[in-house]
């Protein structure tokens, strides 16, 4: 926790003290629902409030653990970066201007943690999805949601596709995309009793389809570095250790490699200057190692082969 942000009148002040109210009133804990777009992020807000509580109000810990909860949210929805065309399109219809105006598709899900410390609205009865496992649907999301959009993206930039809608009606990027979430992603998960992940993925492909959002790819290539452990690697990882290998993921990975040497412009990525100094030294039949083996830049719970090295390699 960043205790300089922290003490200077967060939230975390004014939740302690009236933990110390309720507390000394002898009333209930509190449910405290995080809905920020970071996975377990109940078990992170529990984990600063417990941390701002120590360094404060160490007498509240126990009372906080033991009376609270912090249940951990997700929500699916793709919001592409609102454009002023979107701005002036809505002022039209509703002779208004509003520059917090977002853009979304008609599907939404959200899904929340039943962990509450006392009673709770029955969401469930207005489209919510209450789980014990919000962990499940998040893992579903990154995997094949992120990870087939992550793929079209780079894929699609590089056959001169400027937005999703265009590059899922690409047969090739299509068929990829599929095998990805239907073959890879969604076979390397543990799923949550009830969890269609053949289901999810049909669903996925008409969200793609859908022209009305103009979700631009290179919106979705921004923070390559930061995006594709979760959305690819973790997979990777999942079926390395099964025993399988998944092609589609390798060629979204040679996609991206393409990107971060600036074939398809700028690169928008906090690691820009140091990937493009990378391929520099790299070059060509090294940067693929250089990133995700033992010791790069990328490396993770995967450990690519030899046969995988040169897979990404050939299609650079």
């Amino acid at each position: 926790m960043d205790f300089d942000v922290a003490d200077s009148g967060s939230v975390y002040a004014y939740l302690a003290e009236a933990f110390r109210q309720r507390r000394d009133a002898g009333l209930p804990g509190l449910t405290l629902m995080s809905c920020d777009n970071l996975a377990g992020n109940g078990a992170q807000l529990k984990r600063l409030m417990i941390a701002y509580l120590h360094r404060h109000a160490p007498e509240l810990v126990s009372w906080f653990e033991e009376k609270c909860a912090c249940p951990s949210t997700m929500v699916d929805r793709i919001v592409p970066a609102t454009t002023e065309a979107d701005l002036k399109g809505a002022e039209a219809l509703t002779g208004l201007r509003d520059d917090a105006m977002v853009v979304t598709e008609p599907f939404s899900q959200w899904v929340i943690e039943d962990n509450f410390a006392g009673p709770r609205p029955a969401w469930e009865k207005h489209g919510a999805l209450m789980t014990s496992n919000v962990h499940a649907y998040e893992d579903a999301k990154l995997r094949l949601l992120n990870g087939a959009h992550s793929a079209l993206a780079y894929l699609g930039l590089k056959r001169g596709h400027e937005f999703v809608h265009q590059a899922i009606a690409d047969p090739e990027l299509a068929a990829l995309a599929n095998t990805l979430m239907r073959d890879e992603a969604a076979t390397s998960l543990e799923l949550s009793p009830g969890q269609d992940l053949n289901a999810y993925a049909d669903a996925l492909i008409a969200r793609f389809q859908n022209p009305a959002l103009n979700h631009r790819l290179i919106q979705i290539a921004m923070d390559g570095s930061q995006k594709i452990p979760q959305r690819w690697l973790a997979t990777l990882a999942s079926q390395q250790a099964r025993g399988k290998r998944c092609p589609s993921i390798l060629t979204a990975i040679s996609g991206w490699l393409c990107h971060i040497r600036g074939d398809n412009g700028f690169v928008d990525d906090p690691l820009a200057e140091i990937l493009k100094a990378t391929w520099t030294q790299a070059g060509a039949q090294g940067i693929s190692a250089a990133l995700f083996s033992a010791g790069g830049i990328m490396a993770s719970a995967w450990t690519p082969s030899e046969a995988e090295l040169l897979e990404i390699e050939r299609q650079l």
